[in-house]
């Protein structure tokens, strides 16, 4: 039996498909392709920077917009000139159409503050980057932070308040409409000329409508006492208010025609009795600065006191400076005051008619006067009064503003009467000294003889014996009408006679209310009835 063996030829061209490389070659594939797709899907890469780290760490913080994460942070450096970190972060490919000057960044953290606690949910998923942005914006891959927050303008809107101090008041503090929260304090600075302090509060939309140009503001106050058809009401405000205070407004009612001007500046007032004062005008671009120059004392006029015009706040004094007069050797004092040109002025007059008719109100005899607010304490405010008597006068440029015309004042509080009643008191005191020691001395000695007299028996006694005598005399004038009965009703004697009972009738009435307050009190015949 034979046997074949296969025969075998060794080919010498390669075959993909049957060789080991199919499988390497397959991975290379797969692999480039996987690479295309993480390519293609990478985002952009951008740098913010921000004036510290707050928490965040490279490979780990996200940034989200809208609450959905669209980032990672994947290097924290230092700038260059040290002045702050610049964060270096990979977006996903479907944020880059908001990666536009409208772009805005911001570090949420944990923080717990006047307003209340915020950031919470990064206790558990970390510090990370809350991003707000719209699309139709020129691109952008470097961008500056924001220290807080940002707040969109459709969400609410903005306004500036101003006041001489802060009040306390603080960034966060609350902004309250009838006791509901409807914004709070987002920016707390001096004012460019220094000398106040100003505030931008941020509305949330819903409350928007009831803010208007005659809306006030003030600070709430903790405890408010009110008195009113005899009933006294004291207000106590909440806990929360307490704690972190608050600012409430005012409002007419809901009006959205009735929007604030641009750059329209509300004043912030101490409480709420200074804001309910009756106050005329438009405010803002209106109020201009004037100056007055008085050598009236006026070391109890304030920063923010009053500017009144028959009774209605027209403005507030801005500034006080005072320097001495070598000529009269008195202080004197130049007062700038801000005053609302709309107040002397009609409806839809403008700001150029509202000062030509302001000035023409100077030129007719409108001055200023210091008066006392409080009669008590003397407390000073700026009234301004027409003079009268006076002829035409001219505008009087001072160095900076126009100058208001002054005229003297002579009142001046209870309290500071008082002062000086006793100090001439003590002055009339101190130089006769010695002749009062002695009226004081003889007029004790004289106290002393009233008083032992009337507690002698026979002064103790003289009331009812007075009062046994006129019951005698009493009786006898019966006897003697008796007697006169028999008499001529026309003859002359019963005439005299009866005149003379009259008389006498008339002396006992008075007799017997005289024993009566001697029954009640026996020294009265010396002090009298007090």
């Amino acid at each position: 039996m034979s046997t074949q063996r296969p025969t075998i030829e060794e080919s010498s061209q390669f075959n993909l498909i049957t060789s080991i490389w199919i499988v390497p070659f397959i991975a290379l594939i797969i692999a480039g392709w996987l690479a295309y797709q993480y390519f293609s899907e990478l985002g952009p890469e951008i740098e913010i920077i921000f004036p510290e780290n707050a928490g965040l760490h490279a490979g780990q913080s996200q940034i989200k917009y809208r609450n959905v994460p669209i980032g990672t942070v994947k290097k924290i450096v230092l700038q260059e000139e040290g002045e702050g970190v610049k964060v270096i972060a990979r977006m996903e490919k479907s944020a880059t159409p908001y990666l536009n000057t409208h772009a805005k960044f911001w570090i949420v953290k944990p923080v717990v503050g006047i307003s209340g606690v915020s950031g919470l949910e990064t206790l558990i998923s970390g510090t990370y980057i809350d991003m707000f942005s719209a699309k139709d914006g020129e691109p952008k891959r470097s961008f500056h932070g924001l220290t807080q927050a940002y707040r969109y303008t459709e969400d609410g809107m903005y306004f500036q308040l101003s006041a001489p101090t802060s009040y306390n008041v603080k960034k966060g503090t609350p902004v309250y409409f009838k006791n509901i929260e409807a914004g709070q304090v987002e920016h707390v600075n001096i004012s460019l000329d220094g000398q106040g302090v100003e505030f931008v509060v941020f509305i949330n939309k819903l409350y928007v409508p009831y803010v208007h140009r005659s809306s006030k503001f003030w600070v709430t106050s903790a405890v408010e006492m009110s008195l009113a058809h005899g009933r006294l009401d004291v207000n106590v405000a909440p806990v929360t208010h307490l704690l972190q205070g608050g600012i409430e407004f005012s409002s007419t009612g809901e009006n959205t025609s009735d929007t604030v001007p641009d750059k329209f500046v509300f004043r912030l007032y101490k409480n709420a009795n200074l804001a309910e004062g009756q106050v005329i005008g438009k405010g803002g671009d209106f109020i201009n600065t004037f100056e007055i120059l008085t050598e009236d004392p006026i070391a109890k006029l304030k920063k923010g006191a009053l500017v009144q015009y028959e009774g209605y706040e027209v403005g507030r004094v801005k500034d006080i400076a005072l320097s001495y007069n070598k000529q009269t050797h008195k202080i004197l004092g130049k007062i700038l005051v801000d005053i609302d040109l709309s107040s002397f002025a009609s409806k839809h007059d403008d700001i150029t008619s509202c000062q030509q008719k302001f000035y023409q109100a100077l030129e007719e005899g409108l001055s200023a006067k210091i008066s006392s607010a409080d009669p008590f304490t003397g407390t000073l405010f700026v009234d301004l009064v027409f003079e009268t008597n006076t002829t035409r006068r001219s505008i009087v440029q001072g160095e900076h503003f126009v100058r208001l015309p002054s005229v003297p004042n002579d009142t001046r509080g209870i309290v500071d009467g008082i002062e000086k009643l006793v100090a001439s008191l003590n002055k009339v005191v101190g130089e006769n000294a010695e002749p009062l020691r002695k009226i004081v001395a003889d007029l004790q000695q004289t106290v002393n003889n009233l008083n032992a007299m009337t507690e002698a028996k026979s002064f103790k006694t003289m009331p009812e014996e007075m009062d046994k005598a006129m019951k005698e005399l009493t009786t006898t004038l019966r006897t003697a009408k008796k007697v006169l009965k028999g008499y001529d009703s026309n003859s002359l004697l019963t005439h005299q006679i009866s005149q003379t009972l009259k008389e006498v009738t008339e002396t006992s009435q008075e007799m017997q209310e005289f024993l009566k307050l001697m029954n009640r009190k026996p020294n009265s015949l010396i002090f009298g009835d007090k």
